[in-house]
């Protein structure tokens, strides 16, 4: 196997792949897409693969013109061509993995999805994936056997930028459900750690049944200090924006929210609502959609996380440890 490292991606991940690319000091390797009659698609690449460590970055979020079902089938494809084709090794870079959230079953006969995708991704060989914030870390490692699974948390990342902003007064990291205790956690600790003194925890109850959000239980102190509330994902916005009203209720001074993932969807109360955020710092795992309004992107910060997964890729290739780069409790 030849020592450098190729790397290839999609076209809706391009500008993602780019920012690693500049990272790792190497140009985005060539490929090809193209679409046929009825909805088929074929992509491959134009790139001699055969021998070498081959990574391809393709996010899996659904957009007009594509969905998640079609970006997976056309990541699952490739990675069966760059197989095909003799590559020694295969890794996926997926910032955003499709299904991640849905990794238990809830009613009975649910479908575990999460593990299934794991299982089409182990189907074509793949290698290696590595997701950034996935929304249970356990669950994504657990769903592979044969392929290894690399998380990226981003505590660290997010932790670094707040410290540029945040006064002497009092902070809190605000989980807005018990799911998300332990990546507040992280993002507390990191804090401490920069900044040198206590920081305030406080968590939010929430239960979802048949798409319906209730709770409203509300514990921790945050009485006139800035609150950071912190997920996975952003979406609809309807459970950050629950804990934002619950923080101000229990006399947060500034409310902060942070994703890794910003899927805004374009009816989003988040942004409209008084009582939402007063900033949403994300990263560019999800580019923002072109049709978001002004009042929405006035409030949101985005991050970048390219240059984390080209040091991860790095270490990854020359078999240093990962575990520098990132937090762990």
């Amino acid at each position: 196997m030849r020592d450098d490292p190729i790397l290839f991606a999609l076209n809706s991940s391009e500008a993602f792949g780019e920012g690693i690319a500049r990272g790792l000091g190497i140009p985005l390797a060539a490929h090809e897409e193209r679409e046929f009659e009825g909805g088929e698609h074929k992509a491959r690449p134009l790139a001699e693969v055969g021998g070498r460590e081959v990574y391809i970055v393709h996010s899996l979020h659904g957009e007009p013109g594509a969905s998640a079902n079609d970006k997976l089938i056309r990541l699952l494809f490739f990675i069966g061509a760059l197989k095909d084709a003799g590559a020694a090794r295969v890794t996926a870079i997926v910032p955003y993995l499709a299904y991640s959230r849905k990794d238990r079953r809830t009613k009975p006969r649910d479908p575990v999805s999460s593990r299934y995708v794991a299982g089409l991704f182990e189907s074509l060989g793949t290698d290696r994936i590595l997701t950034i914030e996935a929304h249970n870390i356990s669950a994504f490692e657990n769903a592979f056997r044969t392929c290894r699974p690399e998380h990226l948390a981003l505590a660290r990342l997010f932790a670094r930028h707040l410290v540029t902003r945040l006064g002497d007064g009092p902070v809190a990291v605000v989980s807005p459900d018990a799911g998300g205790n332990k990546r507040a956690e992280l993002l507390r600790h990191e804090l401490e750690a920069s900044l040198g003194r206590p920081i305030g925890k406080a968590i939010m109850d929430k239960h979802r049944s048949k798409g319906v959000v209730s709770g409203h239980y509300f514990a921790g102190d945050v009485a006139g200090a800035v609150a950071i509330i912190v997920d996975d994902l952003i979406s609809s916005g309807g459970t950050i924006l629950r804990a934002c009203k619950a923080a101000r209720a229990a006399g947060a001074a500034d409310v902060l929210a942070i994703a890794a993932h910003g899927m805004f969807t374009l009816d989003s109360p988040l942004f409209s609502d008084e009582q939402g955020p007063d900033t949403v710092i994300v990263t560019d795992t999800i580019p923002l959609a072109s049709q978001l309004a002004d009042e929405a992107r006035a409030k949101i910060e985005v991050l970048e996380a390219a240059p984390l997964v080209a040091s991860v890729i790095e270490r990854l290739h020359s078999g240093e440890p990962v575990s520098e780069l990132l937090p762990y409790d």
